[in-house]
């Protein structure tokens, strides 16, 4: 009596090239090292892999014939996983630092809070400016809209505004992004 396992336990895993076998184009063009590159019949290519104990791999199945490569497959797998990573680590990640207020903060305060996004601008950060409306404070929505522009206006040689001031609960957000550098 054979036992089956549980559903979910195994894991299909598509490959994302066709290898050898599964390639059904009639021609390809031929790539890769020693090898002589030009369209060639597909059981052609097989043999030339297989003299070579390597594999025949489509790396562009949408050219006109596809684009195929005689290559260790595991080798090549490697390979594009590592520019995968490579890629993914060189992307910007983006940093988004936030800036709290009230609806009566003070000018120094205000001042203090500046000198701060503007350091964060300079380092490449995008900068959340919020007002905090606690209790009754939210009937005084139009200071935080005057406090937000001013904080727009005092920014606007080091970044520009990404979002205008948004009422959100009882939060004024604005969103600021740093201006690109200059060549």
């Amino acid at each position: 009596m054979a036992l089956r396992p549980p559903s979910g336990r195994f894991r299909v895993v598509e490959e994302p090239y066709k290898i050898n076998e599964r390639i059904t184009a009639k021609e390809v063009r031929l790539v890769g090292e020693n090898i002589e590159a030009g369209v060639v019949d597909i059981n052609t290519a097989r043999a030339i892999a297989k003299t070579q104990n390597l594999d025949l791999v489509e790396i562009a199945p949408t050219a006109v014939p596809p684009v195929c490569k005689v290559v260790d497959y595991s080798k090549f797998k490697y390979e594009q996983k590592k520019k995968q990573k490579e890629i993914k680590a060189k992307a910007q990640k983006v940093v988004i630092k936030e800036i709290r207020f009230g609806p009566n903060t003070d000018d120094h305060d205000f001042d203090f809070k500046l000198k701060h996004a503007i350091n964060f601008l300079k380092e490449g950060s995008k900068v959340k400016a919020y007002v905090h409306f606690v209790g009754r404070t939210i009937v005084f929505k139009e200071r935080g809209v005057n406090l937000l522009n001013k904080f727009s206006e005092a920014l606007t040689e080091y970044g520009k505004v990404e979002m205008e001031p948004k009422l959100e609960g009882k939060r004024m957000t604005i969103i600021l992004a740093p201006l690109p550098p200059k060549k």
